[in-house]
């Protein structure tokens, strides 16, 4: 009972940080290059404001919530245990992107008006949006995985 307790937690705290990446993705990172500087602008420093500070939380606490599942699964008959560690570590993927490249970039973002628009903004804004996607995609495996632990 406890294992499925703690599956069903890490299912739900990964369903949302997955759901953090996926949305955004889905309604405008595709179709950034095609904004103005005006609009790209107010719409990162929209999305950094309404996100840092719940992903900050959020995204930890989900990676954490799958080491009792770990713990609970090892060595007992089935995928279980390996599915939860490939999920681990797909989503540890996730949080390295995010820590490394998404947060430095969306910093100097954050510090950008349309007058003070460095020169190279749109290489940095088509990099932050590559390195999404690859977050969204190790996201999206590692939720599945995560979700296939659980059920088998």
């Amino acid at each position: 009972m406890a294992q499925k307790m703690f599956e069903l937690v890490s299912v739900m705290l990964s369903a949302l940080v997955v759901g953090v990446f996926w949305g955004p993705w889905l309604a405008l990172s595709r179709s950034m290059a095609s904004f103005e500087a005006a609009v790209f602008l107010a719409i990162a420093h929209r999305m950094n404001r309404n996100l840092a500070t719940p992903m900050t939380v959020l995204m930890p606490l989900a990676l954490a919530s799958i080491v009792p599942v770990l713990f609970l699964s090892y060595g007992k008959p089935g995928p279980g245990f390996y599915l939860a560690l490939v999920a681990l570590a797909l989503l540890a993927v996730a949080l390295l992107v995010t820590v490394a490249v998404e947060v430095p970039v969306v910093k100097q973002i954050a510090t950008w008006t349309v007058s003070t628009l460095p020169d190279n903004w749109q290489q940095l804004r088509d990099r932050w949006v590559s390195f999404h996607i690859v977050r969204v995609v190790s996201g999206i495996a590692g939720f599945a995985f995560l979700v296939a632990a659980a059920i088998f």
